[in-house]
């Protein structure tokens, strides 16, 4: 059995009501929080509720809303307004970015310096790892952000990027995953983020820096994207399937942060400094091409048979009925093709990826922990089949 190292987990509350805990949570910590918030969450009633309770708990907050991605800029204006106050916990209610904004202002607070020069491949200081409590409590089934300890933080442009700032003490110290709150999610959020876990969990499962704890509890979320995404697609309001999806979004997050991910998110990164697209878009769109272009390499080459039984393995949870190893990933294939055109996953044009930009992104794309080595003609094609 290969060696690992196993990250830590936030402490989980898991399951429908869980976010009706929340307030009582953050009273354990103190009295001052920093809240920051999805815009269109800011009106749903569980919202008004939670501000209620803390308001009879004397507990105060400040709050922020969050559209789009975080900007460094954003979470340097929040710290420098909120540090002399210190407040006693930051709490994040959204989808993935707002959570890597909390993550990152909790864990800037006590730095009180510009995050910039902490993120990887921008900054030139390492941080400490200081942080005041945070919790992060999902409103999409996604990212996994709950679980992980990187923040990303973006800026769009020629010469933008999206970077991390990340710590083994980033990690959220509470994660409250209530299935119910991503009722609230738009259809055409919900479709794009739930690829981008699916996305995650298969990166990770077939990740070189996979171990056996990450396999299993990959699989075990691949099993529950698969049955819980399309059911999620027909019936929007399905709580058992919003349920199952939100396990498998906890549960990408929880792997990736510790097998890492592969050449959809490295592309994705490069994609989403350069052009307003949302990331789960971006991985919606290359997931069933990188897919077919690894798969095709690995066989081709015979390179890493333990990641072409993994494939393998994914495409039988698409099946009811035992299939051989060529079939398996012949329908993981067609599976993941159909879906990105099902769920209405848009093209990278949409959001102003051309041709000539292709050499530029592969240029810039990084491969670490793809189960194979692609080279630039595949990398190439993939995206000209995604725009």
């Amino acid at each position: 059995m290969k060696s690992f190292v196993f990250a830590n987990i936030p402490r989980i509350h898991f399951g429908v009501g869980s976010f009706a805990s929340l307030a009582d949570i953050v009273s354990q910590f103190g009295t001052r929080v920093v809240l920051i918030c999805g815009r269109s969450f800011s009106s749903f009633p569980p919202f008004n509720g939670f501000l209620e309770q803390l308001h009879r708990k004397e507990i105060t907050a400040e709050f922020f809303t969050l559209t789009g991605e975080p900007s460094p800029q954003y979470v340097d204006q929040i710290v420098g307004q909120v540090s002399k106050r210190h407040p006693a916990c930051v709490v994040a209610i959204g989808g993935g970015s707002v959570i890597d904004a909390g993550k990152a202002v909790s864990a800037m607070i006590p730095a009180g310096e510009a995050v910039g020069d902490f993120l990887e491949g921008i900054g030139t200081r390492q941080h400490d790892g200081q942080k005041i409590p945070f919790i992060a409590v999902p409103t999409t089934a996604g990212t996994g952000s709950e679980a992980t300890k990187n923040a990303v933080l973006s800026e769009n442009g020629p010469e933008g990027y999206k970077k991390s700032l990340r710590h083994d003490h980033f990690v959220p110290d509470v994660a409250i995953v209530d299935p119910e709150l991503t009722l609230s999610c738009p259809p055409e959020v919900t479709m794009a983020v739930g690829m981008d876990a699916f996305t995650q969990l298969l990166e990770a499962f077939t990740s070189t820096n996979a171990s056996v704890i990450t396999d299993l509890l990959a699989l075990e979320g691949l099993s529950h994207a698969v049955r819980s995404l399309p059911v999620i697609f027909e019936d929007p309001g399905n709580l058992e399937a919003r349920t199952g999806m939100s396990y498998a979004a906890l549960l990408s997050g929880i792997t990736l942060a510790n097998a890492g991910l592969g050449v959809v998110h490295g592309f994705a990164s490069v994609i989403g400094g350069m052009f307003p697209a949302p990331h789960g878009v971006v991985c919606g769109a290359l997931l069933s091409p990188a897919t077919r272009a690894n798969i095709q390499k690995l066989v081709t080459t015979g390179e890493n048979p333990d990641a072409i039984q993994k494939y393998g393995n994914v495409g039988q949870l698409f099946s009811t009925e035992p299939l051989s190893s060529e079939n398996r990933l012949e329908l993981l294939g067609n599976r993941l093709h159909d879906w990105t055109r099902i769920f209405r996953i848009p093209k990278l044009s949409t959001y102003g990826v051309t041709r000539s930009d292709i050499d530029l992104i592969v240029e810039k794309t990084s491969q670490k922990n793809n189960p194979v080595k692609l080279e630039s003609f595949a990398l190439r094609k993939v995206l000209e089949e995604a725009l």
